[in-house]
């Protein structure tokens, strides 16, 4: 039987910050299906940002279990999560985090080459024609507009085929024109791989598209509705 994409049985998260400690998530009990869409929504500081860190392994829980593909991920190293993260999730930011001494085709390559992948730049090669930018594998970053910068790091994402993607805000910096084509890619990649898609968003187009919605509020899951 496969096991779901994301089980979080009572999941919280504290954070010390300059006035103390800080609670960030509060008792988040949830299963994503494997191969599922999820909108993650609510007001700034809700805590979806933190909920995707913590299912992507990047921010540790508090209390509570996190698992992803049946692996308890508090259970791992920083080591072990790394090399879990590498061989099953894309992850993709707001700011795109593209390393800009590095070409397109570099950038996309880079983790498949350090997953051991003797393919590596072929099937970067492949990705970046995937998004459209087959024409632009030897530019740099700053030779690049916004949304062309975002599909580099979607390529990125994809070219390990994972079995989870999370992204956040991803069309947050683009205009309306490139966010609904880096709307249309993501789901595009998330059929073409059969990947689970986490997707935190305020945009309600891309909210819809999604098959479940999660609202969080001041850290407290408040609706999870599957459509």
């Amino acid at each position: 039987m496969t096991p779901p994409a994301f089980r979080l049985d009572n999941a919280s998260l504290s954070l010390d910050g300059n006035a103390g400690r800080v609670e960030i998530l509060h008792n988040i009990t949830m299963t994503v299906a494997a191969g599922s869409s999820v909108g993650l929504i609510g007001p700034s500081g809700s805590g979806k940002s933190s909920l995707l860190m913590l299912l992507g392994g990047l921010e540790r829980a508090s209390g509570g279990t996190v698992e992803a593909l049946g692996h308890n991920l508090s259970d791992m190293s920083e080591d072990a999560l790394a090399r879990f993260r590498r061989q099953n999730m894309g992850v993709v930011f707001q700011s795109f985090h593209l390393i800009p001494t590095m070409t397109a085709l570099e950038n996309v390559a880079t983790p498949l080459e350090l997953a051991g992948r003797k393919d590596a730049f072929d099937r970067a090669a492949a990705e970046l024609e995937a998004v459209g930018l087959g024409h632009r594998l030897d530019h740099y970053p700053n030779q690049m507009s916004g949304g062309e910068q975002q599909r580099v790091a979607l390529a990125r994402a994809a070219a390990p085929q994972p079995n989870i993607v999370l992204a956040d805000e991803p069309t947050g910096n683009l205009d309306g024109v490139n966010g609904a084509a880096i709307m249309d890619l993501l789901f595009g990649l998330q059929e073409r791989h059969g990947s689970t898609l986490i997707l935190v968003t305020h945009a309600e187009d891309l909210v819809a598209r999604c098959d479940r919605l999660i609202r969080l509020e001041d850290g407290h899951l408040v609706e999870d509705t599957t459509k």
